[in-house]
């Protein structure tokens, strides 16, 4: 009998949407999706669900503009969408967002929603640079949602290569 394959675990990885500029006296923190984030978000969620792509679980930044790009997605998969918001996202670096997909053993499927230089970076890193840089030429824009499967334990998960599946873009 051959071996079997190792499992898959499945990586969503989504920028937020575009956000409008910091109003005087008001913090970076706080910014909202514009006109055109909000309807950004709402396209992106609605062509992964259709895809069928829905993550076990949402870790998300506690960003103004992270909490609508998911509330985008809840909208899109269905209200019981585990969304759990943390503040790591905004202000951690790439390893922080490493460090969530390594923890996170009992996700078959997670997403992060998170801002750059972050995003790109962790995307790079599983891919390599250029994988990357095939699959996102100008960068990881505003509301990209990446999928990428990665066939190793979860103890591995952020430092083997994986394979994008897809990526969405606005």
């Amino acid at each position: 009998m051959p071996p079997s394959a190792p499992p898959i675990f499945r990586l969503y990885l989504m920028r937020h949407a575009q956000a409008g500029w910091a109003l005087p006296g008001q913090k970076d923190f706080d910014r909202t999706l514009d006109e055109t984030g909000f309807a950004q978000a709402e396209i992106i969620a609605d062509m992964a669900a259709d895809r069928g792509f829905r993550p076990d679980k949402v870790l998300c930044s506690t960003a103004r503009r992270c909490r609508d790009t998911a509330e985008a997605l809840r909208r899109a998969m269905g209200e019981d969408l585990e969304i759990e918001y943390t503040d790591a996202l905004y202000a951690g670096p790439t390893a922080v967002y490493t460090d969530f997909i390594e923890a996170w053993q009992d996700a078959r499927a997670l997403m992060l929603v998170g801002h750059n230089p972050m995003i790109d970076e962790l995307m790079q890193a599983l891919l390599g640079e250029t994988g990357a840089a095939n699959a996102i030429p100008t960068g990881y824009p505003c509301a990209g949602f990446a999928v990428i499967d990665i066939d190793q334990t979860a103890s591995a998960r952020a430092s083997v290569p994986g394979r994008l599946v897809a990526f969405l873009a606005p």
